[in-house]
């Protein structure tokens, strides 16, 4: 079951005036039927969108580590993730993949992915959003290696600007054992394109 947000309502009644503004400078008519609500439920979409601000990935991460002498590849991948970009506030949306090699401590599974979404529930660059999550696991895990693939969609070359429909970003971030060892990083490469379920 998903965690409720709570919203802050002082917050929604300030973002559901400025919306009100917005779309009568839109030229739209903010009172008519369809419209009237819709200030306060972009505010309230806005403040879920916006919610990894609140949130801190390495307490995430520390609220389930283990002392464990497993020393091979861990991967979570097909991480659906959903952001904002930060130049047009348009979606972006797709998948992470991340794996580490641990040294001597592992994470529960269910942290990698909350780490991804607290990262991505902000105003972002892909580009970003991956160097984070690397590197929030490597603080916190002090594994052997880590790496981060995205691979996204966004809507800001969609549907404006260039109007490409099947393009997709990749973005990748490795350290430790998959940026100095080839194999490490192949045998990754190959994980996460096989389908093995």
């Amino acid at each position: 079951m998903k965690e409720q947000i709570i919203y802050d309502d002082k917050l929604t009644d300030s973002l559901a005036a400025h919306y009100k503004e917005i779309l009568s400078e839109l030229g739209e008519n903010p009172n008519r039927e369809g419209l009237e609500k819709t200030p306060e439920r972009v505010a309230k979409a806005m403040q879920f969108l916006t919610q990894g601000y609140e949130q801190d990935p390495d307490a995430l991460l520390r609220k389930a580590l283990f002392n464990e002498e497993y020393s091979e590849m861990v991967i979570v991948k097909d991480i659906e993730l959903y952001s904002m970009c930060e130049h047009h506030m348009l979606p972006f949306f797709g998948k992470a993949h991340v794996a580490y090699i641990p040294n001597g401590t592992i994470v529960g599974l269910s942290k990698i992915p909350r780490v991804v979404d607290a990262y991505a529930r902000r105003l972002q660059v892909q580009e970003r959003l991956t160097i984070e999550i690397r590197d929030a696991i490597q603080r916190v895990l002090n594994p052997k290696g880590v790496a981060v693939v995205l691979e996204c969609s966004h809507m800001c070359m969609q549907m404006r600007g260039v109007q490409k429909q099947n393009s997709t970003t990749t973005s990748s971030a490795f350290k430790g054992l998959f940026l100095s060892n080839d194999s490490t990083r192949k045998e990754f490469i190959n994980l996460i394109q096989a389908r093995l379920h």
